[in-house]
């Protein structure tokens, strides 16, 4: 059976207390659909491209965008495809919405199918590697880590399992397992090519399912992108500290921290509950639908005409739209111009 060794050190309880807290403001803010679209796509945009792009994808942010967006982009098959694949893989981490849902094996192997289709050949996606596999330093040639051997990994995935599924380990802090799992996946290293992207769409999952998915609304794998040697240097800690993962979840957890936090502010910025609750003495309110895309349009634009009623509320009267805005002229959420 799979035990994880590791401590709680005060810079793991500092980046927790900070993930807390930041998912407490963004869990309960009241964005406008619009902006929780907007987040939403940002955030799948940046998990596609960084999580390739640390892979070797020579594709930039914006090429990845408009993939995503369905426009061609003159660029190898490969990195195109490794974008395309990466997407369904993350709408697939998405659609598996219960906290009850067991993680399985051919969970994994699907996850590692779609991670790598038409990329590798067809016998090899979704199925382990059947050989010994070295990892090197791409720039000494040196051997950095040695997975286990090819007979291993059906008995160390299935130790994975019983790890991930054991009610006695949901006990553990949904980052740290996400971490744990991350790790652990890349050790074993179980496939021939995509890895690393199984491995975090995998811990991406762990989190979701236990209920951190915070809005889908953040991106781990810019934090590991954005210094791809320290990232390679943190998983390598753990085997320099004869299995050790204390290092290595000082550092995933920092990475969920500060995107949390960059998150936080951005939706400290554009929610409009402070300022409803500010104008109202404090008291929450429900808007209804009209009004939310009244508050939107206007997000957008800066100001709301007549003229606009009929392309926004088609089939609805002048009157009707009015009497929406009352609610905003009263409190002074809103001014006419009149």
């Amino acid at each position: 059976m799979y035990i994880p060794k590791y401590q709680i050190t005060n810079r793991i309880l500092k980046n927790i207390g900070t993930i807390e807290a930041c998912k407490e403001i963004i869990d309960n803010a009241p964005l406008l659909p619009y902006y929780e679209r907007e987040f939403q796509k940002d955030a799948l945009t940046r998990t596609v491209h960084f999580g390739t792009h640390i892979e070797g994808n020579e594709l930039n942010l914006t090429q990845a965008e408009k993939i995503l967006e369905g426009t061609d982009v003159p660029a190898r098959d490969r990195d195109i495809q490794e974008v395309i694949n990466y997407r369904k893989v993350m709408d697939f981490v998405s659609e598996i919405q219960s906290e009850n849902a067991k993680i399985t094996e051919e969970i994994i192997k699907k996850i590692h199918k779609m991670t790598v289709w038409k990329i590798l050949p067809p016998d090899k996606c979704g199925e382990y590697r059947k050989t010994q596999v070295v990892i090197k330093n791409s720039k000494t040639g040196e051997v950095s880590f040695r997975p286990p051997m090819a007979i291993a990994i059906p008995l160390q995935i299935n130790d994975l399992l019983v790890f991930i599924n054991s009610l006695e380990n949901k006990e553990i802090h949904p980052v740290l397992r996400g971490g744990i799992v991350h790790y652990e996946l890349v050790r074993i290293h179980p496939f021939l090519d995509g890895n690393g992207r199984v491995a975090r769409a995998l811990s991406s999952l762990i989190l979701f399912l236990d209920g951190y998915d915070i809005r889908r609304f953040f991106s781990l794998e810019e934090y590991f992108d954005s210094d791809a040697p320290k990232y390679y240097e943190a998983l390598q800690s753990v085997g320099k500290a004869e299995g050790n993962l204390t290092s290595w979840l000082e550092y995933f957890s920092l990475g969920l921290a500060i995107e949390l936090s960059k998150i936080k502010d951005k939706v400290e910025k554009i929610s409009i509950d402070a300022k409803l609750k500010e104008k109202l003495g404090g008291k929450p309110i429900m808007l209804s639908d009209r009004q939310l895309k009244i508050i939107e349009y206007i997000q957008k634009t800066g100001y709301l005409q007549n003229k606009a009623f009929p392309s926004l509320f088609p089939m609805v009267s002048e009157d009707t739209i009015l009497n929406e805005l009352k609610l905003f002229l009263k409190t002074g959420l809103l001014k006419s111009r009149e």
